[in-house]
């Protein structure tokens, strides 16, 4: 299997399967001179990890990170970090039922149909499991893009399911088992996802994640734009099936003298744009939303095919998600400041001795 790396000066490179023994990655391309320990990662790990409230699998995982290479008395080297996560709460016997079948909107046919053989254990590599590799190299592009440049990434759950949820707080997100920003509506969404569990059935969701104090100037004006390089890492997140960047969508119902984001010696005057013209940051906040589909592995019979193409039922037991989307605030947060540290250190190497000729704000 090839693609298992992203990224072109801060590289990452993942291995693992759901029920293998671990989780692997490599950072290539961290500068050296980052202060960097166990905890800086593992604190981001645990805002990801299943088993945290009851509207998540009830998988029990520590996602205890062992750095293996790459620090030196606390302090990258610039030599490449390893790190391994361990898997220690699989429970493969649950998948037995359903080796032979594939579940509708899951990757199980299209693994079969391409590879001509597959790991049924929680979906081996199409596991959204392998995420944790991502949050771990995003906590390491977070602290470094905060320390060069004061950028700070953060995410917050907008929507579950039918439910909208209004940003009013920061200081709310991590109060609470949905990231959200509202803590008016925690009981509502409580009772939404017990009723949702109990019916067997799943929902999707709707992140938003901003990037603020990201400077004017980083990424290319055509084949390497920041913002097509953000859609393309959002979209390498298992369940996500849109992103926005900006106004995304509703840009269709504006009209330009809407859009256009006008412009005063003080600054910007909207960010309908998301903090990018031409495919290079404008020095406002970088906004994006992604769309996150229902959890395809669900108790209700699903009509499906078998491996042999007979038709049957398919009925997923053990431990699921009943919305993705929950625990997806962190991983979104990872591949946008992933993405924004690549973009970084590339504007640093062509373009790094450059002084604007005009400031805005």
């Amino acid at each position: 299997m090839s693609g298992n790396s992203f990224g072109t000066l801060y590289c990452v490179t993942s291995f693992g399967e759901s029920h293998g023994p671990a989780y692997g990655g490599v950072v290539d391309g961290c500068p050296p001179g980052l202060a960097l320990n166990n905890e800086d990662v593992q604190r981001e790990l645990n805002r990801r990890k299943p088993g945290s409230s009851r509207h998540v699998t009830q998988r029990r995982e520590t996602d205890t990170v062992e750095i293996l290479s790459g620090i030196y008395e606390g302090r990258t080297t610039g030599t490449a970090i390893g790190f391994l996560i361990r898997n220690e709460d699989q429970r493969s016997k649950d998948y037995t039922a359903i080796a032979e079948k594939f579940r509708p909107g899951h990757a199980d046919y299209t693994y079969w149909q391409k590879y001509g053989i597959r790991d049924p254990r929680g979906g081996g590599r199409a596991s959204a499991r392998e995420t944790v590799i991502r949050v771990a190299a995003g906590a390491i592009a977070k602290k470094w893009l905060y320390g060069r440049y004061g950028v700070v990434v953060r995410g917050y759950l907008a929507q579950l399911g039918p439910h909208p949820i209004a940003f009013k707080s920061w200081e709310t997100v991590g109060t609470n088992p949905f990231f959200a920003a509202d803590d008016s509506k925690i009981e509502e969404l409580e009772q939404f996802m017990d009723d949702l569990r109990e019916s067997g059935d799943s929902c999707g969701a709707r992140v938003n994640v901003i990037a603020e104090k990201v400077p004017v100037g980083w990424g290319e004006p055509v084949y390497g734009r920041l913002d097509a390089d953000i859609a393309s890492a959002m979209m390498s997140i298992n369940a996500v099936k849109g992103v926005e960047i900006g106004a995304g969508f509703s840009s269709v119902e504006q009209k330009g003298s809407e859009h256009g984001d006008e412009m005063t010696p003080q600054g910007f005057l909207s960010n309908n744009n998301g903090g990018v013209l031409g495919g290079i940051s404008t020095g406002q906040d970088v906004r994006v939303s992604i769309a996150l589909k229902p959890t395809s592995s669900i108790r209700l019979p699903r009509r499906t095919i078998d491996a042999q193409g007979r038709a049957v039922t398919v009925e997923t037991t053990g431990r699921h998600d009943p919305c993705v989307g929950i625990r997806a605030t962190p991983i979104a947060e990872a591949m946008l400041a992933c993405v924004l540290m690549d973009h970084a250190l590339r504007h640093r190497a062509q373009c790094g001795d450059v002084t604007p000729p005009t400031k805005l704000g």
